[in-house]
């Protein structure tokens, strides 16, 4: 399973970076919007839709609301979209701690109309904004604190962080994968040429964050009874599976950057 899970690693990221560094920035945006809309598709799974037209409806309704957020930044209205965001990986943090009592599908549908369209928005924006380094930087930030998780957990993990939602992932876990953002971070200090106190501190916030994303869609499945999102990526999944803790990163990280790069 972890070879497959490399595998399949390794070609997404070529994909990635073919995207972001060969592709213009309007079909960039396209094949970043088909992916979210391939996990609008698996998120309305997440909320009991079970059939084909209430799904339809659901991602139909996402494409609307992205179209929104669009006009909405173009008015000034970005901060309040970032901010909203991060706001809604905070709610979801207390369904986690009632949890298993079970999560309205109300909460489930709101989280999945903002977190994909808004989330699909702020990437744009990054890629746009700050340009394809800036952009990749997250991807590798995140990824680095999904493999520090997994391996410090594997090897040192004892304390659950929360056995309800995910039984697999303990505190030492979350550690570890704060460590290797964190040094991640230190790396893209000298790499951008930004103070490495405020990299590092960003770094280990945005990965700490990102667990909420993570942890948001365990809670989700569980709540329905499913194990994967979807069965797109050989080892890993689904869509959802792979961009949780991303979506919950985005927000903060485009926060952040205004702080580091000051």
């Amino acid at each position: 399973m972890i070879l497959q899970r490399v595998k399949t690693a390794l070609i997404l990221a070529a994909a990635l970076l073919l995207v972001l560094f060969v592709l213009p920035a309007s079909i960039a945006a396209a094949a970043l919007g088909v992916l979210v809309g391939i996990g609008a598709w698996e998120w309305s799974g997440l909320i009991a839709a079970k059939s084909e037209s209430r799904r339809r409806i659901f991602v139909a309704a996402a494409v609307l609301i992205a179209v929104i957020s669009i006009e909405l930044s173009r008015r000034g209205g970005l901060p309040l979209l970032q901010w909203a965001d991060v706001l809604l990986w905070i709610v979801a943090l207390f369904w986690m701690l009632r949890f298993p009592v079970p999560v309205p599908a109300s909460f489930a549908a709101v989280a999945g109309l903002l977190a994909l369209p808004v989330g699909w928005l702020l990437l744009i924006t990054l890629l746009t904004g700050w340009g394809p380094e800036w952009t990749v930087f997250l991807f590798i930030l995140v990824a680095a604190a999904d493999v520090g998780a997994f391996f410090c957990g594997r090897a040192f993990g004892r304390r659950k962080l929360a056995p309800s939602v995910s039984p697999g992932k303990t505190w030492e876990g979350v550690f570890g994968g704060v460590t290797a953002a964190a040094l991640v971070g230190a790396a893209g200090s000298f790499w951008f040429g930004v103070p490495l106190g405020r990299m590092m501190t960003a770094a280990a916030g945005i990965a700490a964050f990102s667990v909420l994303g993570d942890l948001t869609v365990s809670m989700l499945k569980r709540n329905v009874g499913v194990k994967d999102t979807g069965s797109l990526f050989p080892g890993h999944g689904g869509v959802l599976d792979r961009i949780d803790s991303l979506l919950a990163a985005v927000p903060l990280y485009l926060i952040a950057l205004g702080w580091v790069a000051s």
